[in-house]
């Protein structure tokens, strides 16, 4: 479980695809401050099914600011 502050390009030699796997999101408030939450499930292979194998984080500003990389790099 991590809240990703900063982000930062790399040039990577060997690149994979990886396989699909569910997901869930929520946003709620704490301390006056908004966070986005994705929660990630794993593949249907994996020992506990239906429980969460990753959760990150973002605050508001950092959403942002992921908004705009993802656009500028995919469209």
């Amino acid at each position: 479980m991590s809240r990703i502050t900063t982000l930062e390009k790399i040039e990577m030699n060997k690149n994979t695809k990886h396989g699909e796997v569910q997901a869930t999101y929520c946003v709620f408030e704490k301390e006056g401050k908004k966070y986005f939450q994705i929660d990630t499930y794993g593949s249907s292979e994996r020992e506990c099914i239906g429980q969460p194998s990753q959760k990150i984080q973002f605050d508001d500003k950092f959403a942002k600011k992921l908004v705009s990389i993802l656009i500028n790099e995919l469209w």
